[in-house]
């Protein structure tokens, strides 16, 4: 069994990373345990991105939420388990979509075995997970279910695209809020609901950790062009080579500048790999990365505003710092 991940968040007080610590340790059990099956190539497939590894990012959220009530009320390890594993699933789909050979540094489940065993794995930890959301009450059950519909909604909006004539960056935006952002704005009302926090202090957190989950996927934006190395865990360039308008490609497309008129011929559809250099470069230097952080630190404005009402208590000041550091890390 891999060991849980390591809580690396910055200000985060001895005690509250020890609860952490011990919170995701329980997580990773129950996470493991939850996909066991008869079938011992179902419960194969099942852990094959479990024992990838990850952050656990969403449960890490559930548990920090949870310190604005009872972080030890019984509810809170499964709910972040429901999380991870409608995570996970959604990773499943994604791959075969995406045709992705690797998946967290491992072979992803679609080129291992094939499509049907992906995305069946994918429907298999849906169940699991609504399994495991039927003992936490019919609230909880609604509210997953309107989170899976923005998914959902999310995903084939991005797949069809903006409707001719509308406006590409408010359609990206929005996608990102409901691929991304809804289930990271879960993760926080979950916590929060089971420890039994005020319905004000859950609805602070939901706002808060979704405006996080946009910053955090406008950040991985900006770093696949920023970065000058493949030190952050991702090829520079990766997004432009596939064709994929992140969202300095929106900005930049979308200038009328005769300057931007190569760069915009690069980036009309993907870049051949021996143009990818000139694309970065121009981009780099373009106004459209400007433009994408201000989008970033409107979102983290956003979050931070929400984090403001919360009692002053270490988890807050955990999430104020997370927050820093989705802007730091994009430099």
């Amino acid at each position: 069994m891999a060991a849980p991940p390591v809580v690396d968040l910055p200000l985060v007080d001895e005690r509250l990373a020890s609860d952490l610590a011990d919170g995701l340790a329980a997580v990773e059990k129950l996470l493991r345990s939850s996909v066991e099956s008869e079938d011992a190539f179902v419960t194969q497939t099942s852990r094959h991105l479990i024992e990838a590894g990850g952050k656990r990012f969403r449960a890490m959220l559930v548990l920090l939420a949870a310190q604005f009530g009872n972080p030890d009320a019984p509810g809170v390890v499964p709910g972040a388990v429901v999380i991870e594993l409608t995570h996970l699933a959604t990773l499943y789909h994604d791959d075969v979509m995406d045709e992705a050979p690797v998946r967290r540094g491992s072979q992803s489940a679609n080129a291992r075995w094939d499509n049907t065993v992906a995305i069946l794995t994918g429907d298999y930890l849906f169940a699991q997970a609504s399994e495991i959301l039927a003992d936490l009450g019919p609230e909880l059950i609604r509210i997953q279910a309107r989170t899976f519909s923005r998914l959902v909604r999310g995903q084939i909006r991005e797949t069809v695209g903006p409707a001719e004539g509308s406006d590409a960056i408010a359609h990206y935006i929005s996608v990102l809020a409901d691929k991304t952002g809804s289930l990271i704005a879960t993760s926080g009302r979950f916590g929060a609901m089971l420890a039994g926090a005020p319905a004000d202090v859950v609805d602070r957190l939901a706002d808060a950790c979704e405006a996080i989950g946009v910053a955090w996927q406008l950040g991985d934006d900006l770093i696949d062009v920023a970065a000058l190395s493949d030190d952050s865990g991702k090829t520079p360039g990766t997004d432009l080579r596939e064709g994929i308008r992140t969202l300095p490609v929106l900005y930049a497309l979308a200038s009328d500048d005769p300057a931007d008129a190569r760069l915009r011929t690069l980036l009309s559809g993907p870049v051949a790999e021996e143009d990818v250099e000139e694309a970065l470069t121009l981009l780099r230097a373009h106004r459209a990365m400007d433009q994408a952080r201000e989008e970033l630190s409107r979102w983290i404005d956003r979050a931070k505003a929400a984090l403001a009402g919360l009692p002053e208590i270490p988890a807050r000041t955990a999430l104020i710092a997370l927050c820093d550091y989705v802007v730091e890390r994009t430099g």
